[in-house]
């Protein structure tokens, strides 16, 4: 579940359609929970589909680190890329806001940590990656969990609406290696093989 001050809107004709802020939500805060309603499908199943649907699922879905297509059941679905990105994954099946999000800003993900199925040109916004690829968590994880553990203790300090909805003991995992920092998972746990599992 996407966190509820948030709406789609229009960005630009470039990007198209994302998710913005619609209240002010501060770094730490929890920005997106997978849910039971959130729907899971397995690549073998995705093979099966109508090619009019997977095309949809494969343009809104992620693959999770067992190589299943995640499809979120609410707005999530339109949280676009950006290289400096205003949410960001945890191997905790949630996210958090990175730095603070203001009003009629967008909610932005790296898609690099979503196992992108192959590599695809973005927007360029002046970092020196230019592209996403399946593999990008291998060369950014050691950054990306630095990232992490430098904001997830913002996470105990500001209002939370999404935490019901995390399992008891992800939670409690999670606090606890909020004690006990190199305790915290690695979000390379997130990365899917697809030359082990081909």
């Amino acid at each position: 579940m996407i966190h509820p001050d948030t709406e789609v809107r229009f960005i630009n004709a470039e990007k198209g359609y994302g998710l913005v802020a619609t209240k002010f939500i501060p770094r730490g805060t929890i920005t997106w929970v997978q849910d039971e309603l959130d729907q899971i499908f397995k690549r073998k199943k995705v093979q099966t589909l109508n090619p009019y649907i997977r095309q949809y699922l494969e343009t809104y879905s992620f693959t999770n680190k067992y190589g299943d297509y995640v499809l979120c059941w609410d707005n999530a679905k339109f949280v676009n890329h950006s290289f400096h990105p205003s949410c960001f994954s945890t191997p905790y099946d949630f996210e958090i806001a990175v730095r603070d999000i203001y009003p009629g800003e967008e909610l932005t993900d790296d898609y690099g940590y979503l196992n992108v199925e192959k590599p695809f040109d973005v927007i360029d916004e002046g970092s020196q990656r230019k592209k996403v690829y399946p593999d990008d968590i291998l060369h950014f994880y050691n950054e990306w969990d630095l990232l992490i553990k430098e904001n997830a203790p913002k996470v105990t300090e500001v209002k939370q609406i999404l935490t019901d909805l995390i399992p008891a003991p992800v939670w409690n995992e999670f606090l606890s290696a909020l004690k006990k920092p190199h305790e915290m998972r690695s979000i390379l746990e997130c990365y899917y093989d697809r030359k082990v599992n081909a």
